[in-house]
């Protein structure tokens, strides 16, 4: 089956429309963010000042991005993984994000985020990230410069393609994929 394709920044009747396991297209803005860039959004909000971006219905992709080489917008941008986010993501959905894009399978406390505020997690496929910076058509640093390669950029995208992996009814791909083959947990003994 084709990838859908979805604009972004979502709205809350295309985030309610994606489900598990099913693959994506994305187009439009994105915002990167990792450990540090997270730290700083939350210290933020716990210090009810305004954010660098308007997170409201945004979608955030945890990468690094390399330097862009000659000819190009942006270096390599492969995800990074997600677990490293979880301690700080349930405050960044309930300040109105809706989209988070990584790989990795999410902790308890972060689906029951997405669940709650009716956002999604998407995965997009490690060790691919010089595939993935063919479909980022812009990208800007908008705050953190001090950060480097993990400041946060705003990035246009064409054709991104991910997998959506957690729905916001709480439908889990990593789960059921273990489901499905066997798998009794994450360190892939089988059942």
């Amino acid at each position: 089956m084709a990838p859908k394709t979805l604009n972004l920044p979502l709205s809350p009747q295309a985030a309610a429309a994606v489900r598990a396991g099913e693959a994506y297209n994305l187009n439009g803005v994105l915002y990167t963010a990792r450990d540090a860039a997270h730290k700083r959004l939350v210290e933020l909000l716990d210090k009810n000042q305004e954010l660098p971006f308007d997170v409201r219905g945004q979608v955030i992709y945890y990468v690094g991005p390399c330097p862009a080489p000659p000819g190009r917008v942006i270096g390599s941008a492969g995800p990074t993984t997600s677990g490293r986010m979880d301690v700080y993501t349930p405050r960044l959905l309930a300040a109105g994000i809706w989209g988070l894009v990584g790989k990795g399978d999410r902790s308890p406390e972060v689906v029951a985020a997405l669940k709650k505020h009716g956002a999604v997690y998407f995965a997009a496929v490690g060790g691919a990230g010089a595939l993935i910076a063919r479909h980022i058509t812009a990208a800007q640093v908008v705050a953190f410069p001090e950060l480097g390669p993990e400041a946060i950029y705003r990035l246009e995208v064409r054709d991104l393609p991910v997998v959506a992996a957690i729905d916001s009814l709480g439908n889990n791909y990593y789960v059921r994929g273990r489901e499905i083959y066997g798998w009794k947990n994450h360190q892939g003994k089988r059942g």
